[in-house]
């Protein structure tokens, strides 16, 4: 959408998304998240340990 001002300046204004309501995560969802981050703090631990032994 553009507009211009009184003074002839122009506007690009960005277009707005909808918006919507997120659903809450299933049971499943919920299990694969927290599979997720337990991968994911195991990951780090070993990527931390790592660096402190090897320093």
């Amino acid at each position: 959408m553009y507009t211009t001002n009184e003074e002839g300046i122009l506007n690009n204004y960005a277009a707005e998304p909808t918006v919507y309501v997120a659903e809450y995560p299933s049971p499943e969802q919920q299990q694969r998240y927290l599979f997720q981050g337990g991968v994911a703090v195991m990951f780090v631990t070993l990527l931390v340990l790592t660096a402190f032994g090897v320093s």
